[in-house]
């Protein structure tokens, strides 16, 4: 096998110039937001509220959570006064769905479940034909009295947490008689998996699922805690050696069973876990290796019991000297460090990565934990790395002679725009978008990366279409013939043919 790389490449850098866009993203990729109803309850100034939803900035607005009635059996508000101004109340259904009269690219589409709603009674209406049908007529007229386009079920988990072995096969059945009454009126049904191989092969049947739902939202976090007594990344993009706790495990492992990558949307944090050293003494943290106790602590702003929100480790960086700033290369993920205290995140390097992975496998789009843990006040600076490893990917490809000629190619068929790559003295550039706006640095990052990743596939894919022609051209004669291997999306190389 033979990788031609190189780390030289002359980069150019432009700023993004334009006005708000009312449609939304022009990729065409979803970007799910979901809001955490609770977040008007924070502290000024990080108590955030529908009106700070910039709606251009996401595709589908996913408003976390509706609860499900036990004794009804009925979907219902979990806080009347905060969604459906009771009392004269704050009106969040409202107000969400009336975003769509001005930014009608949106789709407002309600959650129902979540962690703290658990799985008993999920497990129970779904084992039951009539409850079900209950169910079902309930959340039709939910959605039609308050306007929303759909809906979202984030059931944790099916045939766990006193659930029942049928509810594997139960959830199917509700999905489909769900995604059956919503399709006269056109309502969007989305669901929310989970990501570790052991919950997801007893919880779901997923080429069952892929049937029934319109996109299927993976949770691409939370694969690491303080319960493993471990430092680790909540969201590795990739594991060490066999480790199977990684992003691109577990995309792999959707797509191998069932799941259309067009349906696939991975979910990003936009929190991050901390950690509590066992050894204070520890030089060299090792994610993975090095050992943690399981007591936790909150941040400063937020306090949310074991999180840290992208927001508080930005402030933290800006005005704590005490933490230090490390990277760990293998998982792809940024950490705090302060004595014993650690804090795994995501900023907008790693967050560019998980876009870019997402992009290579041609999935559907990204959906973010939670838009309101974004910087939405523009309160720290505009990192300047994000893009680091961008760079790096460019620079080892563009040094394979297949991929500047079809680089070349593209250029002279005008199927560039431009704005991302071009040429400089003969050789391809790439050019970094950077924001002009210093709120919601992650979702803005979240869009650029698309773009880049999305004309990078251009060329990847335009070399496939090289490749295959030589093939064709040399076809019994094997002695110039050269062809590509994808060991992953991820790695581009050349192979020389066996004789």
């Amino acid at each position: 096998m033979i990788c031609r790389t190189s780390l030289f490449l002359t980069v150019t850098v432009f700023l993004t110039v334009g006005a708000t866009n009312i449609e939304g993203p022009k990729h065409g990729k979803v970007a799910a937001c979901y809001v955490a109803s609770w977040a008007i309850f924070r502290s000024p100034p990080f108590s955030f509220s529908v009106s700070d939803i910039d709606p251009t900035l996401c595709t589908h607005i996913v408003y976390a959570f509706a609860g499900l009635d036990e004794e009804s059996y009925t979907i219902k508000s979990l806080d009347p006064w905060l969604d459906i101004d009771r009392n004269n109340g704050n009106g969040a259904y409202k107000n969400l769905t009336r975003i769509k009269k001005a930014y009608p690219h949106v789709k407002i589409t309600l959650s129902l479940g979540g962690w703290n709603e658990g799985s008993v009674k999920f497990s129970r209406m779904a084992s039951d034909k009539w409850k079900r049908a209950t169910f079902i007529r309930s959340v039709m007229q939910h959605l039609e009295k308050y306007g929303f386009d759909g809906l979202n079920v984030m059931w944790k988990y099916p045939t766990l947490r006193g659930g029942s072995p049928e509810d594997k096969k139960n959830f199917v059945t509700l999905t489909k008689e769900l995604k059956e009454a919503f399709i006269p009126y056109g309502y969007i049904l989305t669901a929310t998996l989970a990501n570790i191989k052991e919950i997801i092969s007893a919880a779901y049947d997923l080429e069952s699922l892929n049937r029934n739902l319109d996109l299927i939202y993976l949770i691409g976090y939370d694969y690491n805690g303080p319960w493993n007594k471990i430092v680790g990344a909540s969201a590795p993009l990739r594991g060490l050696s066999k480790d199977e706790r990684n992003v691109e495990y577990t995309i792999k492992y959707m797509l191998s069973h069932g799941v259309s990558p067009e349906k696939l949307v991975l979910g990003l944090q936009f929190h991050g876990k901390t950690f509590i050293l066992k050894d204070p003494n520890v030089e060299i943290v090792e994610f993975g290796k090095t050992l943690a106790v399981t007591d936790v602590f909150a941040g400063p702003y937020l306090n949310g019991a074991n999180m840290y929100g992208y927001t508080e480790v930005c402030l933290e960086l800006k005005n704590n000297s005490k933490w230090a700033y490390h990277w760990d290369r293998d998982s792809s993920t940024p950490y705090l460090r302060d004595g014993r205290r650690i804090v795994s995140y995501d900023d907008s390097r790693s967050i560019a990565n998980k876009v870019q992975l997402a992009m290579d496998y041609n999935l559907a789009g990204v959906m973010v934990w939670s838009i309101d843990l974004d910087d939405f006040g523009g309160f720290c600076d505009i990192p300047n790395d994000t893009y680091t490893d961008f760079v790096e990917r460019f620079n080892e490809r563009t040094q394979d002679k297949l991929w500047q000629d079809s680089f070349k190619s593209l250029n002279t068929q005008a199927d560039l725009d431009g704005k991302i790559y071009g040429t400089s003295k003969g050789k391809p550039t790439l050019k970094l978008p950077r924001n002009n706006y210093k709120n919601y640095p992650l979702m803005r990052t979240i869009h650029n990366a698309i773009d880049v990743a999305l004309e990078e596939k251009k060329i990847v894919d335009a070399i496939k279409l090289v490749s295959t022609s030589m093939e064709d051209r040399s076809r019994g004669d094997f002695s110039d013939k050269q062809t590509l291997c994808y060991k992953t999306y991820y790695e581009v190389c050349l192979t020389e043919p066996e004789y």
